[in-house]
This record gives structure tokens, C-alpha cells and sequence, in this order.
């Protein structure tokens, strides 16, 4: 109705633009041109940099490992040490640690490496390698590789506090008592 009296109906289904509008004006949708529209839901960042290394005495076509700090690569197991700090000094000119990497062979000695940020907290006593947190203002329920646990979690309670009185805390064993966590709130 307010197109039809600004005149900007008329105008658009005769084919031309509207006053004071450019006829090459691009719209959201872009139908009229066949061009693709803005749609859907964007996909979340899955890395934080990609960058490549030279490390010809790798094994493998891929590796994954983390960097958890004070040059402390974890995973890999089977690879030269040398030649994986390779690939972690690539990433680290860009990113600092900790993170989580995943590099793939390009040709004899050139790998390619993804690598994100990752949140770590030392949590001793748990055993397993995932463990979920669900924290309530009424109390806190602990999954432990799916399996419902009485065991305390301070740290995973802790992480995330500043989401508020509820959240899920998800997390992942790196090494020893150090896990890759994350938290959303409820």
C-alpha cells in the first residue's frame, strides 16, 4: 500500500525505477537479474589461519595435532618431532598457542595446515575422553564418555562462568589431565 502511493509499486512492475532509485540499483534477492540471492544461515569459521610448511620427513599424507604451550605438540604419534614443529612454527607466526591443527600433504615436502583456537583447562581426576557439563542454578550433571558420573569437575564448572548460572561446558582430552573445552549457555 505505501509503495502503490510513493509510486514505487508502478514503478517496479513496469520494468523501471522508482524516483530518485538508479535503474542498476542491485536488491537483496536479486531475482530479477538471476543472480544468487543472499540466503541461508552463514557456516561458522571452522579455522582461524591456513598456512603452508615444508617438512619433508612426515610419514603420513595427514597429521592432526595440538599445541598446548611451551612448544608441547601433542598427537602425531609416529612422526619425526622435528619435522611436526615444522608445521607448528608455520602456524605459529600467525597463531598462538594453544590450538588444535590439521595438515595434509600438498606434494613431497610441502603440507598444507589448518589450525584453530582452542580453550584448554587442566582437570585432573576424570578418566575418559569426553566429558559434558551441565551446570544449574540447582546443581550440575557430569557425562563422562556418555556415562553419568559423580565426580566433581571444578575446572569445566568454573570455565564459562561469565555465561551465566547455566551453561554446558563440552570437552575433549588433549594429554594427561589437559582438555580442550568450550561452554554455550542455556
Amino acid at each position: 500500500m505505501l509503495a502503490e502511493q510513493g509510486g514505487l509499486a508502478s514503478a517496479l512492475d513496469a520494468g523501471t525505477s522508482a524516483p530518485g532509485l538508479a535503474a542498476d540499483t542491485p536488491g537483496w534477492d536479486g531475482l530479477q537479474r538471476g543472480e544468487a540471492g543472499i540466503h541461508g544461515v552463514p557456516r561458522a569459521r571452522r579455522w582461524d589461519t591456513v598456512v603452508t610448511a615444508t617438512a619433508p620427513g612426515l610419514v603420513g599424507q595427514a597429521v592432526e595435532f595440538a599445541a598446548v604451550g611451551d612448544g608441547e605438540l601433542v598427537g602425531a604419534e609416529g612422526e619425526p618431532p622435528r619435522e611436526l614443529r615444522a608445521l607448528a612454527d608455520a602456524v605459529e607466526q600467525v597463531l598462538a598457542t594453544p590450538y588444535r591443527a590439521e595438515a595434509v600433504r600438498k606434494d613431497e615436502a610441502t603440507w598444507a595446515v589448518a589450525a584453530r583456537r582452542i580453550q584448554v583447562v587442566a582437570q585432573p581426576g576424570l578418566t575418559g575422553s569426553e566429558a559434558e557439563l551441565v551446570v544449574r542454578p540447582d546443581g550440575w550433571i557430569l557425562n563422562v564418555d556418555g556415562e553419568m558420573t559423580l565426580r566433581d569437575a571444578p575446572a569445566f564448572a568454573a570455565f564459562g562462568q561469565a555465561l551465566g548460572p547455566e551453561r554446558v561446558v563440552r570437552a575433549w582430552r588433549i594429554v594427561g589431565d589437559l582438555w580442550e573445552v568450550e561452554a554455550t549457555a542455556l
